[in-house]
């Protein structure tokens, strides 16, 4: 029995050490929001559209969108038989400033492309 007083008493010896030690544990402070800190506001979305025209060949159209825009080939395809048949196709929606862009650049590439603000 000595001895599972002994062990007994060595495990409280070493819960009384550990507490005894003088190691300070620090915590760091929740972050704060600045005050007047504005959330940006998302710029209002354009339309970017491509008009048929009788002047360039499809293949030009195709191959325009592809070099200019993000749409991939089944989707540059799809949006110039769209513009073909209806004489207009939605290429699609950006911010402004990129609209302007990819209006400018078509537009260099004599394709037909206006923008508009999307309601």
């Amino acid at each position: 029995m000595s001895d599972d007083s002994n062990n007994k008493k060595n495990a409280d010896d070493v819960s009384t050490e550990n507490s005894d030690s003088s190691t300070a544990i620090l915590e760091k402070p929740a972050p704060s929001k600045a005050p007047g800190k504005v959330k940006p506001k998302l710029l209002p979305p354009y339309k970017v559209l491509l008009h048929n025209d009788d002047v360039n060949d499809m293949e030009h159209v195709i191959m325009a969108l592809l070099k200019v825009t993000p749409l991939r080939m089944d989707d540059a395809i799809q949006k110039m038989i769209e513009a073909h048949n209806a004489g207009l196709a939605l290429l699609l929606v950006t911010h402004q400033e990129l609209a302007e862009m990819y209006q400018e650049q078509l537009t260099s590439l004599s394709l037909t492309v206006t923008i508009e603000p999307d309601a």
